[in-house]
C-alpha cells in the first residue's frame, strides 16, 4: 500500500499540471536535469541517440508546461520544416513568395487563434454592444517565442541567408530545445543548427561561465524578483490608494527591477544550461538600465526580440516607405513597436506600451540632428554629466512605461500617478527603510549590482572558473540553500511565460 501511494505521488508529479510548470527554479527540474545531463554525457559518442534523447526530454519538458497543447509545438515544427523545403526547392519567384505568405499565415494564424481570439471578441462586444461569449482557450506557454523562432528560419531560407536543413531531426532539436523554448532567447537557426552535429565539448571556462549564469539567474529570479514582487510591488499595485506617493514611486522602480531580474534571470539560466550541453545561445541582455536613449535601451533589452523585429519587420517597412525619406524610419519604428506591444499580450495596456516606445523612438529620431547641434554648441557632447542625465531620463521613461505594462487598468495607472503627485510624503523614507529593511536592501543591491562596472562581473566569473570541482559544487549548493530560504510556498512563474 505504501509503495502504491509513493508510486501514485511520483506519477502525479511527472504528469502535466497547469498550476505547476516545470521551470528552472524548481526542485523537480534540478533533479530531472541532473539525470538528463548524466545520460546526455554518456551518449556523447552516440550522436543519433544523444539528439533523439534531447528531443524526447525537450518535448517532455514542454508537455509539463502545456499538456496536450505540446501537439501545437510539434505541428509548428512540421509546418515550418516542410515550408522551408518548398521555398528552397522552388525556382519561380512567385511560387516561392506564395509559399512564404502561406507559411506566415499558418504561423500567425495559430498564434492569433490562441492569443488574440478572446481579445477580438472583447473589442467586438465593446463596439457593437454584442454578447459574444469568450471561448475557453488555454494559451500554450511560450507560443510567441517558438513561433518567432520558427518564422526566422522561414525568412532566412526565403532570403537565402542560410541553406535549409535536410534533417527533420535537427530542425526539431532547434525548435524544441528546452532551455529557451518557454521564454527565449529567440535564437536564429543559422547560428543554432550548425552546433547540433558537433560533439559536445565543455571547457573549464564554459563550465565556470555556465555555473555563474545559473547562480546569477537563481538569485535574480528567486531572491530579488519574486521576493520584492510578493512582499511589496504586488501589494502596492493591488491597492495604490492605500499607500503614499513615495511608496507608489518605489513600487514603480521595484517593478522595473523585478521584470528585469525575472526575465534576464531566465535568460541567464537558459544560456547557462545550454552551455552545459555544449550549445551557445545568443545573449539577451546587456545592462539595459545603463542605456543613454530608448534606442540604446532596445539594443540592450531582450536583444533576441529587438534584433528579430529589426531584421524581419522594421527593415522591410523601411524599404516599403523609403520614398518618404526620414518618415520611412518614423513609420517603420511606430508600426514595429505597436506590433511589439501586441506580441507581448492581448490587452490595450500592451498596445499602448508598444505605441509609447514607438513615439519615444520616433521623437528621438526626429530631434537627433538639432539635439546634437545644441550639445556641440554648449560643449557638452559626450561629457560625463550629459551621459548621466541621458541615463536618468531614459531610465525613468522606461520605468514609467513598465507601469503601463504591469497594470491592465488605466484607472489604476491614474491612481498610482495621482498618488505620486498629490500625496507623495517623501518624509517617510526613513520609516520605510526601518520597516522594510530587506525590501530596501534588495532594491539597493539589485540596482547597485546592475550599475557596477563590467570588470566586477568578469572578476566573479574568473573566480568561479578557478574553483576546483568540489568548490563549484559547494558554491552551487550554498546558493540553492540561500534561494530556498527566500522561496515562497506559492511558485511564481516567470513573467514572460504569459507571452
Amino acid at each position: 500500500m505504501f509503495d502504491n501511494f509513493q508510486l501514485s505521488r511520483i506519477t502525479d508529479l511527472l504528469q502535466f499540471n497547469p498550476d505547476s510548470p516545470l521551470i528552472f527554479s524548481t526542485g523537480l527540474f534540478i533533479f530531472l536535469f541532473f539525470g538528463f545531463l548524466l545520460i546526455y554525457n554518456l551518449l556523447t559518442k552516440y550522436k543519433n541517440a544523444r539528439l533523439y534523447f534531447l528531443i524526447f526530454f525537450s518535448v517532455y519538458f514542454y508537455y509539463k508546461s502545456a499538456g496536450y497543447l505540446a501537439s501545437i509545438l510539434i505541428l509548428s515544427a512540421v509546418i515550418n520544416f516542410y515550408f522551408g523545403k518548398l521555398i528552397s526547392t522552388s525556382t519561380k519567384p512567385g511560387i516561392r513568395r506564395l509559399f512564404l505568405i502561406v507559411s506566415i499565415i499558418a504561423n500567425l494564424g495559430i498564434l492569433s487563434y490562441f492569443k488574440y481570439t478572446n481579445f477580438i471578441i472583447e473589442i467586438i462586444n465593446g463596439i457593437q454592444s454584442a454578447q459574444i461569449t469568450p471561448l475557453d482557450i488555454f494559451l500554450p506557454i511560450g507560443i510567441s517565442f517558438y513561433t518567432f523562432k520558427s518564422m526566422s528560419y522561414i525568412f532566412d531560407v526565403y532570403m537565402e541567408m542560410m541553406e535549409p536543413t535536410k534533417s527533420f531531426r535537427d530542425f526539431c532539436v532547434f525548435v524544441f530545445f528546452f532551455p529557451n523554448i518557454l521564454a527565449g532567447p529567440i535564437d536564429r537557426a543559422s547560428e543554432f543548427i550548425p552546433q547540433i552535429n558537433k560533439e559536445p565539448f565543455l571547457t573549464k571556462e564554459d563550465l565556470g561561465k555556465a555555473l555563474f549564469l545559473i547562480i546569477l539567474g537563481l538569485i535574480k529570479k528567486i531572491v530579488i524578483a519574486d521576493y520584492i514582487s510578493l512582499n511589496f510591488v504586488d501589494r502596492v499595485f493591488d491597492f495604490p490608494l492605500r499607500y503614499t506617493g513615495f511608496e507608489n514611486l518605489v513600487a514603480i522602480y521595484g517593478y522595473t527591477l523585478q521584470i528585469y531580474c525575472d526575465f534576464s534571470g531566465y535568460s541567464d539560466m537558459a544560456i547557462g544550461i545550454a552551455l552545459l550541453m555544449g550549445f551557445k545561445l545568443m545573449d539577451n541582455f546587456n545592462s539595459p538600465f545603463k542605456a543613454v536613449s530608448i534606442a540604446d535601451f532596445w539594443r540592450r533589452w531582450h536583444i533576441s526580440l529587438s534584433s528579430w523585429l529589426l531584421d524581419y519587420l522594421f527593415k522591410p517597412l523601411q524599404m516599403k516607405f523609403r520614398n518618404l525619406r526620414q518618415f520611412s524610419n518614423v513609420i517603420g519604428l511606430f508600426v514595429t513597436f505597436l506590433l511589439c506591444g501586441l506580441w507581448h499580450g492581448a490587452g490595450w495596456n500592451f498596445i499602448f506600451w508598444g505605441a509609447l516606445h514607438g513615439i519615444f523612438m520616433s521623437f528621438s529620431l526626429m530631434i537627433k540632428k538639432p539635439k546634437e547641434f545644441v550639445q556641440k554648441k554648449l560643449h557638452i557632447h559626450n561629457t560625463v554629466g550629459l551621459k548621466f542625465l541621458q541615463r536618468f531620463i531614459t531610465f525613468n521613461l522606461v520605468a514609467f512605461s513598465f507601469l503601463i505594462f504591469r497594470l491592465r487598468s488605466f484607472d489604476t495607472i491614474y491612481e498610482v500617478i495621482d498618488q505620486i503627485f498629490s500625496f507623495f510624503h517623501g518624509e517617510i523614507l526613513m520609516q520605510f527603510l526601518e520597516k522594510m529593511p530587506l525590501i530596501s536592501g534588495l532594491l539597493i543591491l539589485g540596482y547597485l549590482f546592475h550599475f557596477m562596472p563590467d570588470k566586477v562581473e568578469i572578476y566573479i566569473k574568473k573566480f568561479i572558473t578557478s574553483l576546483p570541482l568540489v568548490g563549484k559544487a559547494i558554491l552551487l549548493a550554498l546558493v540553492i540553500w540561500i534561494v530556498a530560504q527566500f522561496k515562497s510556498a506559492d511558485m511564481q512563474p516567470f513573467i514572460y511565460f504569459q507571452f
